[in-house]
């Protein structure tokens, strides 16, 4: 039911992009696009205002401030991120559901990888304000996790 409802609200906002890409090329920036604002909005509630950009010492590891709200935001939109991909953007797929599950899973390894490569480099290298730095860090794994989702996670498979 959820999902028709999505379907709805998103047809309605399809209609002037119509002509210029694909439903599935817009159901995917729709909900990733939402997901990636619910991202970057936990990552700075959990920066600014959970941690308030101190350190986190856990136990023999202590971790910066917008590396652990990096972790934290995660938490929330992997799942969010994996249903709407499963089952609004990428709902042709006919890979079962614990394949798509595990590739995703890696996928997101591979996204939280490049996420805290990524704000390394901006913040600890470049001297990026961490908001800032996690804002060019999404895009740069936008497109690599789209590119990665249509071509291997959520691909339709070729029937014999």
């Amino acid at each position: 039911m959820l999902r028709n409802i999505i379907l709805q609200i998103l047809q309605f906002f399809y209609q002037p992009f119509s002509k210029v890409m694909p439903w599935q090329t817009f159901r995917y920036l729709a909900c990733g696009g939402g997901n990636t604002v619910l991202d970057i909005a936990l990552y700075s509630i959990c920066y600014n205002l959970v941690l308030h950009k101190q350190i986190v010492h856990l136990g023999a590891i202590d971790m910066s401030a917008h590396i652990a709200a990096l972790f934290m935001a995660m938490a929330v939109t992997f799942p969010t991120g994996f249903l709407l991909s499963k089952y609004v953007v990428f709902s042709e797929s006919n890979l079962r559901g614990r394949v798509q599950l595990f590739r995703y899973f890696m996928l997101v390894g591979i996204c939280i990888l490049l996420n805290y490569l990524f704000m390394k480099m901006f913040v600890d290298q470049l001297h990026f304000y961490p908001t800032i730095g996690k804002i060019f860090t999404t895009a740069l794994v936008v497109i690599f996790s789209y590119l990665t989702q249509k071509k291997f996670t959520f691909k339709v498979k070729q029937q014999a």
